[in-house]
């Protein structure tokens, strides 16, 4: 009987979508190109049952936390506090990699996990001769703070002590975000640029909506939606003044939007004939790629739908508590890949309708060739071939 290699994948999961969405991406994509491989995602998203899964990819759900405009966190049950929470995250990690044994172990972001929570598995997993790879987003934060935070968290050592590999999921041409910190040649060997993560339409397409009954529109999404209050209100600002005709919105306000932002913005929606808004789908592939263009935050995933579906893009980042999006806002934009509005500019109307009415017209992102620009399950497919397809091979011969 084949035995089948196995894949770890830890998420925190702390804030919004993006985390849980490209760990989904890297597990869907694992199995896809090895059919001896399963994978098992750790994850602290509520919404983590809300996806489809393919076969051979599971999760583990272990209690959640949220990461607050300020950075500090807190537990989503109130009934536990902070430090209770991550002692069970921590426990529940350590256990399920204990049993499941995986022969790669990829940590999202965080070297060690949230506040240390992975430290345990790591150690326990190298010793057991287990590939660990740290996978980084294109853009972390603000470099000068980067370097801080991390000395702080000791995490200069995990990248030398404990970490094979280090994929990030971007392109030097673009962001680099270990530039300037202070890490050895031994660990800068170690980092390997994939490309970003093309999003392709999901495999089972339902009828999904069509807003406007086929009539040409623009999707807007704040991602996961607990940070995005002032885009949407924006854009519907720019709806209720209508300074310039603009093309019909559809706007999915996100999971993790307040309850009663959410109403507002419904009860707004209903008095404007070109605007509907919709609470979440976990598709929101088929709705990008039936859009004539997208305005979104400037978070990874979305900026990774918007090379992959090509659609003029208006990136409106947000500066905490991280400035993640607006580095990457303004670095696509100074190679054409998107135009970029300043949260600073909010809630100037005539601001947000000039870029609206302009975006539809705007050049799309591929007519600005970046090579190898989205490589990434290309690349990372390679990087798995020696650990995962050879062993299964290997193992299935008579």
């Amino acid at each position: 009987m084949t035995q089948k290699s196995r894949v770890l994948i830890y998420s925190h999961d702390t804030f919004g979508l993006g985390h849980l969405r490209r760990c989904q991406g890297l597990a869907e994509a694992i199995v896809e190109n090895f059919e001896h491989a399963s994978v098992m995602i750790l994850s602290g998203s509520p919404i983590i049952g809300s996806f489809e899964y393919r076969s051979r990819v599971d999760f583990v759900r272990v209690p959640g936390v949220i990461k607050l405009r300020n950075g500090e966190y807190t537990s989503l049950n109130p009934k536990i506090d902070i430090d209770e929470t991550l002692s069970l995250r921590s426990s529940i990690i350590e256990h399920t990699a204990s049993i499941y044994r995986p022969d790669i172990f990829i940590v999202d972001k965080e070297p060690y996990g949230l506040r240390g929570e992975v430290r345990p598995t790591l150690s326990l997993l190298k010793k057991q001769g287990t590939r660990l790879v740290l996978g980084l987003r294109d853009v972390l934060d603000d470099q000068e703070i980067l370097a801080q935070e991390w000395a702080r968290k000791d995490s200069y050592r995990a990248l030398n002590d404990l970490y094979d590999d280090i994929w990030v999921y971007g392109l030097p041409s673009i962001y680099d975000p270990l530039a300037g910190l202070p890490i050895s040649d031994a660990v800068r060997d170690k980092i390997i640029f994939t490309g970003y993560l093309r999003r392709q339409l999901p495999r089972f397409d339902p009828n999904h909506p069509q807003p406007f009954d086929g009539d040409p529109f623009i999707l807007v999404t704040p991602g996961g939606g607990a940070d995005g209050i002032e885009l949407v209100d924006w854009v519907l600002r720019a709806y209720e003044a209508q300074e310039r005709p603009l093309f019909p919105a559809l706007i999915v306000l996100g999971p993790f939007m307040a309850h009663n932002d959410q109403q507002g913005f419904f009860e707004r929606a209903q008095s404007l004939r070109n605007v509907k808004t919709m609470r979440f789908t976990p598709q929101l592939e088929p709705l990008i790629n039936d859009a004539v263009a997208l305005v979104g935050m400037g978070g990874y995933n979305t900026f990774c739908e918007a090379l992959s579906f090509d659609k003029p893009t208006l990136l409106i980042p947000r500066v905490v508590p991280r400035r993640e999006q607006a580095i990457r806002a303004e670095q696509a934009e100074k190679l054409g890949l998107c135009t970029h509005l300043p949260i600073d500019d909010y809630p100037d109307v005539s601001a947000i309708t000039e870029a609206l009415a302009d975006l539809p017209d705007r050049p799309l992102p591929s007519q600005h060739f970046v090579p190898g620009l989205l490589d990434g399950w290309d690349t990372i497919r390679e990087l798995l071939t020696p650990f995962l397809e050879t062993p299964a091979l290997k193992r299935s011969l008579p």
